[in-house]
């Protein structure tokens, strides 16, 4: 069903990733964007600039590896000329088998495309009702209290929402390099990490200083949930001493050149940026207060002196019940004209968030060209995301990252984990493509 002329902007509402790649999908499509940004008029708890698509937790937007589930995800963003993943190439920084980028160029290059593109036009400026359709609704983690109660008012229920902790980032030169070592686990991808290794003694008093530290206690009004995927690290440790060694803190794969040995435990320093001034410490998402923070995460070796260019916060993530309001084509099910694009619609992370962007963009262009709407192939990453966040079952829903347990298996079994993989890998990519090729014959 069309709702509009094609010489009619199209309303984005949010200009993070999601908003920003919707907004590109649609102006390749040649159709016009009205794109609504409040920052930085209003901002938020956890951004700093006014950039379009500034990353806020962490730099990496992880692995570029084929043979994980996010790494396919990127591969069939790129394969459909995604900004994200262009602007993440062109902003590159070492970190191993891992995309990580430099936020200020990262950020900047998206909000250059965009501004300066004649289909575009941005407005700075807080949106707090839900608009007419066609629109696309990419608020993100962060959404301003008068249109979630918008939403919430469309929708005639409560939302579901959890928290996000943010990694702090210390100074390049404020390290003590004679305690650390450069490797990445495995040795692959060269020295792109900075190591700090603990003995057994170490460990234990970080351990329990951490756990004993003063966290931050979440407002009267917001419900203290976290999300599996982005656990504080000191929520984590409280689960068991061991936990964090086998989790941010295992040492597996990386050995102290100094001793020739595994060390007991691991910190993981990630560069953030392309001159390698600052590194954040990975893993180590946090809700401890900030001078808890200088104290604690100054036992870790090489951080004593370390100055912190950045604490670690927390903020509210907002999303919806999807299987409960989504259609397949994102948009919502007592208003079909009105889309959904990123963590709102209860996937959890970039890649993620970036690709419901890619979707909906897609979507609402078919839709305006009257075109009918072509589903996803499931065996694709895409696909396999929007049959998550559509069909799984509404009680207990929790937003996911991409993985490979949420696409269809294979037809024939595989027993070796890596043959299996590339198997997926393979089906994905072809579909994908076969996608791709029928969505874009409106262009």
């Amino acid at each position: 069903m069309s709702y509009q002329r094609e010489n009619t902007p199209i309303t984005v509402v949010g200009g993070g990733l999601s908003g920003s790649e919707a907004t590109w999908q649609l102006v390749k499509r040649g159709l016009r964007v009205r794109l609504y940004e409040m920052r930085p008029q209003k901002s938020t708890p956890a951004h700093k600039t006014g950039y379009l698509a500034e990353l806020v937790c962490s730099n990496s937007l992880r692995s570029k590896e084929l043979t994980t589930a996010v790494g396919l995800l990127k591969k069939e963003l790129q394969m459909a000329d995604s900004i994200i993943i262009a602007s993440a190439l062109r902003a590159e920084v070492p970190a191993g088998a891992a995309l990580a980028v430099d936020r200020n160029l990262f950020a900047s290059y998206i909000t250059e495309t965009l501004s300066n593109h004649p289909l575009v036009e941005i407005i700075r400026e807080e949106v707090t009702e839900v608009p007419p359709p066609p629109c696309i609704i990419a608020t993100g983690p962060l959404t301003s209290d008068p249109f979630a109660e918008s939403l919430r008012h469309l929708l005639g229920s409560e939302y579901l929402y959890f928290y996000d902790a943010i990694a702090p980032v210390v100074d390049a030169e404020s390290i003590d390099y004679s305690k650390v070592f450069r490797a990445s686990r495995y040795g692959k991808g060269g020295d792109d990490y900075l190591n700090c290794p603990m003995t057994k003694e170490e460990y234990d008093r970080f351990y329990n200083a951490l756990i004993e530290a003063d966290r931050v206690a979440p407002h009267d009004f917001e419900e203290d949930k976290v999300f599996e995927g982005c656990m504080p690290i000191e929520v984590m440790a409280k689960r068991g001493k061991d936990t964090l060694r086998f989790g941010p803190m295992k040492p597996v794969g990386l050995i102290d050149p100094r001793t020739g040995k595994e060390p007991y435990a691991v910190v993981q320093l990630r560069v953030e940026n392309r001159e390698a001034t600052a590194y954040n410490i990975v893993g180590f998402q946090t809700r401890l207060r900030w001078p808890e923070q200088k104290r604690v995460f100054r036992m870790i070796p090489g951080l004593e002196n370390a100055e912190f260019l950045r604490y670690g916060s927390i903020h509210r993530n907002t999303f919806i019940n999807g299987p409960k309001f989504l259609n397949k084509d994102l948009s919502l099910k007592v208003k079909p004209g009105v889309y959904l694009a990123g963590q709102i619609t209860g996937v959890e992370g970039y890649v993620e968030s970036t690709a419901m962007g890619l979707l909906a963009g897609i979507n609402v262009a078919r839709s305006v060209k009257e075109k009918e709407f072509i589903k996803p192939p499931e065996v694709t990453a895409h696909g396999a995301l929007v049959r998550y966040i559509t069909e799984s079952s509404p009680e207990g829903f929790q937003p996911s990252n991409i993985n490979f347990g949420l696409l269809p298996p294979l037809k024939r079994k595989i027993k070796n984990k890596k043959l299996k993989k590339e198997a997926l890998v393979e089906r994905a990519l072809k579909a994908w493509e076969n996608y791709l090729e029928k969505v874009n014959e409106i262009d």
